[in-house]
């Protein structure tokens, strides 16, 4: 039997024996909505012009700031700021173009100089308005305050500055804070070391986990640091595994997000009558298979439907290597998944460790190998096992003398079970 993964911007097939009984782990299908433009001006057709911060600030130069995520979220951002951008000009007149201030949220992620910005913002916006590239590390930040979790909010200064402010993001499943959406990206993706280190540092509880929203110590959160910023509305985007729009909504956040998380449950939450022994795994790619760093999730994800001791075949392309320099020193570091581990839990929580960890306890639990485009040399370095489809496939096959059956998750970036 072929079956054919993403890959990448583009498609690879496997190869898996006849004998083997095969089941497909895959999202539910969602018509997409007919016209991005449309869905988007009729979600904004809830937010009232007349909002107290239009008029408060009329008799001086208002400015508006927009948040949104970086290229490593599928979401047509070009497109919708297009749409946001002509509907804050018609609905507040005494707005000046150049009053307008985006913020590109890319949390401790890699800054990869040579992006080019147009795919993310329309050329008429970018020769108007003020863009800025949020770096975790060097951009100025406002304070404001601590979360009752004692996480200290400290976020980009420019979108602080806005006399109105607007996040733009996506809703979708995440491994820890339960479903993401435009204001967890903007906390994490506008802040500093600081307040992403210490929200990060909930993920140990036992609620943290995807899928689930309320008593989800990581999720609150960010909803808590959310309203200590006081956003005055947000766009949310959930989209279909093959990156269609399916729904927009505006307004509050924490109402799109009630909203959008059911739409995302609905439509990537599988229930998962029992686990396999095998399960081959293509993170649904690019871009959640853009870098080793993002591609964990995916891994994570596709444990949840492997038994003990079980093995995962990972399918991910991997165009920007490892994904972040500080990941790599610091995992490089240790000869074994096992030493990780040790060493994450005698330190305090820092950002270099969360992600190896994530991936040393899976493959401590999991035999695991990977075909991606790294070389093999990294890949070791980082613990994984370069390997082909099905000489590994046919390996593993070999040791089990009972039926044979194979999981196959076509968009472990996304997919969750329920048992």
């Amino acid at each position: 039997m072929d079956i054919e993964l993403k890959y990448g911007t583009g498609k690879i097939e496997l190869h898996v024996p006849e004998m083997v009984e095969v089941t497909i782990l895959e999202p539910q299908a969602r018509t997409p909505v007919a016209s991005v433009q449309e869905a988007l001006q009729n979600a904004l057709a809830a937010i009232q012009p007349c909002h107290p911060s239009f008029m408060q600030h009329r008799n001086k130069e208002f400015s508006a700031a927009i948040a949104i995520p970086d290229e490593t979220r599928a979401l047509p951002t070009s497109e919708i700021l297009a749409g946001l951008y002509d509907w804050l000009l018609s609905s507040i007149p005494y707005l000046q173009p150049g009053r307008i201030t985006i913020v590109i949220g890319g949390g401790l992620q890699s800054q990869d100089a040579q992006t080019d910005i147009s795919k993310l913002v329309p050329a008429h916006i970018i020769s108007n308005c003020k863009i800025i590239r949020h770096n975790a590390s060097k951009s100025q930040v406002a304070d404001y305050g601590r979360t009752s979790n004692g996480t200290p909010v400290y976020l980009n200064q420019a979108f602080a500055s806005g006399d109105y402010k607007i996040v733009v993001g996506q809703i979708e499943p995440h491994q820890i804070a339960g479903f993401t959406d435009s204001m967890s990206g903007m906390v994490i993706g506008c802040s500093n070391a600081a307040t992403i280190e210490h929200n990060h540092s909930l993920m140990f509880d036992d609620n943290a986990r995807v899928g689930l929203l309320h008593g989800n110590p990581v999720r609150e959160d960010l909803d808590e640091a959310g309203r200590l910023i006081d956003v005055d509305f947000a766009v949310d985007v959930v989209l279909a595994p093959n990156k269609e729009v399916v729904e927009i909504l505006a307004g509050p956040p924490a109402d799109n997000l009630a909203k959008g998380a059911k739409i995302a449950a609905d439509l990537y939450g599988v229930t998962l009558d029992e686990k396999f022994d095998i399960v081959v795994a293509g993170c649904g790619g690019y871009p959640n298979d853009i870098s080793l760093y993002t591609a964990q999730k995916g891994l994570h994800l596709a444990s949840q439907a492997v038994k003990p001791g079980g093995h995962i075949f990972l399918v991910t392309a991997l165009p920007q290597g490892d994904g972040k320099d500080i990941y790599f020193d610091y995992v490089s570091q240790f000869t074994t998944p096992e030493e990780v581990l040790a060493d994450f839990r005698k330190q305090e929580f820092n950002m270099e460790a969360p992600k190896a960890y994530l991936f040393g306890r899976t493959f401590c639990e999991f035999d695991v190998a990977v075909y991606s485009n790294l070389d093999k040399g990294i890949l070791k370095k980082c613990h994984l096992r370069a390997a082909n489809p099905s000489q590994v496939i046919a390996e593993w096959l070999e040791s089990y003398t009972d039926t044979k059956k194979i999981g196959v998750i076509t968009d472990a970036g996304t997919t969750y079970f329920r048992t």
